[in-house]
């Protein structure tokens, strides 16, 4: 498994770049967005990449660049037209503290 951090700082158009270069894959099942945890599987449900944001949910700005990654993410995944498919559960009552 292949970690990858990313802080206030991240490049939505880079994020969306490496994460959907990394769903193109014919190995790659699922993309598990669970607040700050992104996790891609694999076609046997092994976890392949853990994309950890370490970010201030409370911070407008950034869950906005949260938002459009996940978009960016999510139309791309669609695009595949194969079995690839996400779970979202960006923002949830747990983070925002």
């Amino acid at each position: 498994m292949k970690e990858i951090f990313l802080d206030d700082d991240f490049d939505v158009e880079d994020a969306s770049s490496k994460i959907n270069e990394i769903m193109s894959r014919w190995s790659i099942r699922l993309l598990d967005i669970n607040g700050p945890s992104w996790v891609i599987y694999s076609q046997d449900m092994e976890v392949k990449y853990l994309f950890f944001f370490e970010v201030d949910f409370n911070d407008i700005e950034t869950r906005i660049k949260l938002e459009d990654l996940k978009l960016n993410v999510i139309h791309h995944i669609e695009s595949l037209k194969d079995d690839t498919a996400y779970r979202d559960n960006m923002i949830n009552s747990v983070f925002l503290d």
